[in-house]
């Protein structure tokens, strides 16, 4: 008998009737007070060797439906190892169909990263010498909020803050943390032992544990989009925000980097701050200088599609990275990750996969080194 669950970290799926294995039916579960929905992560028992046709009923209500198009759900027997299945979206419907080789099988809009993998993460960088753990503060589920230290602080050294997970679906960023941490800590990599002499980290891998957790898209515990809370974030609805926001006024900035996934775009891109009332002839150098490095590094990075560029004076001031350029002049970006794979680069078997996010988390190490000494 088939059957589908989803109670466990990051799980988001109902199943509406399971009676019919060509006719599995589901529907996605919106964000906790939002009307947000998008991310799926379910699992499928008593399902091997059977051709089984999966159908999300409402994923014409998605929060990006334009994201379905030529996008490949991503499936793992042991959760570890995720390759994409035959996917479409036919009529409102966003269709699943696979025949598995086991009994049982899960499925995924992206490669979940779980509050497990996190902790597990968070522990082994804190063993690190040169590496301390700070708790920002606790969101309102009661989790902890996570940042590494990674340096010394000393007068002079530049002060630099990454993120990512604002959105807690984009799990792209918790994977590409993984291999910019680990490069960043290896005392063998001379570029990296460089950059630590010139700057401290301050890297908060997931800002988002309650909405990772609680299996949303976008938002946290209760519905606030962190990445439109930082004008004015609030204990009681944004802590996550706030906590950060008051850490960064004793510390100072001087580069601001916000790692996220795109659902519609099949490229790796960068999101700048040209909105803003104080962009300026060196910020737009620094950020030209960081991409075109990045794409001498790691030719999955692209300087030619992504988003629209604001017009002067119309930034968005509650976006991270609006909010930064403005409050400290520093220089502050965006980085995109597609959930579908790469067009330029494509992966028949994985699609852009964890390990692609990871390499590419990696070669930012080379883009930072390229702007350092100017930030």
């Amino acid at each position: 008998m088939i059957s589908i669950s989803s109670q466990f970290d990051s799980g988001n799926i109902q199943c509406v009737s399971a009676e019919n294995t060509d006719d599995i039916q589901l529907e996605i579960r919106r964000d906790n007070e939002s009307e947000f929905f998008q991310w799926f992560h379910f699992r499928a028992n008593g399902v091997k060797d059977t051709k089984c046709r999966y159908r999300i009923l409402n994923a014409a209500q998605a929060a990006y439906v334009d994201g379905w198009s030529g996008y490949q759900a991503v499936a793992s027997y042991d959760r570890n190892i995720w390759f994409r299945v035959d996917t479409s979206y036919e009529n409102g419907e966003l269709i699943i169909e696979h025949t598995a080789q086991q009994d049982s099988l899960y499925f995924a809009y992206f490669a979940p990263y779980s509050m497990e993998r996190h902790a597990d993460f968070i522990a082994e960088l804190a063993s690190y010498p040169n590496v301390s753990l700070n708790i920002l503060g606790q969101t309102i589920d009661g989790q902890d909020l996570d940042q590494l230290v990674i340096g010394e602080p000393a007068d002079g050294k530049k002060k630099i803050w990454v993120h990512g997970r604002q959105h807690p679906g984009e799990t792209q960023a918790s994977w590409w943390a993984e291999g910019f941490l680990y490069r960043l800590l290896d005392e063998t990599d001379a570029l990296s032992k460089s950059l630590l002499e010139k700057a401290v980290f301050y890297v908060t891998p997931n800002m988002n544990p309650d909405g990772s957790k609680r299996g949303h898209l976008r938002t946290n515990a209760v519905g606030a989009n962190l990445n439109r809370e930082w004008l004015n974030p609030t204990m009681e609805r944004s802590p996550e925000v706030f906590v950060m926001t008051e850490a960064m006024k004793k510390i100072g900035v001087d580069l601001c980097f916000d790692v996220h996934g795109d659902e519609g775009l099949p490229y790796n891109f960068i999101a700048g701050a040209e909105g803003t009332k104080s962009w300026s002839p060196r910020l737009a150098g620094l950020q030209s200088t960081f991409m075109q490095h990045l794409q001498t590094v790691n030719p999955d990075f692209q300087t030619v599609k992504g988003y629209p560029i604001d017009e002067p004076n119309t930034a968005d001031m509650t976006i991270c990275t609006n909010f930064m350029s403005e409050t400290y002049d520093a220089l502050s970006m965006t980085l995109e990750m597609p959930f579908k794979d790469t067009i330029e680069s494509p992966d028949q078997e994985q699609g852009w996969s964890p390990e692609r996010c990871q390499n590419l988390g990696a070669s930012c190490i080379d883009a930072i080194a390229a702007v350092i000494d100017d930030l």
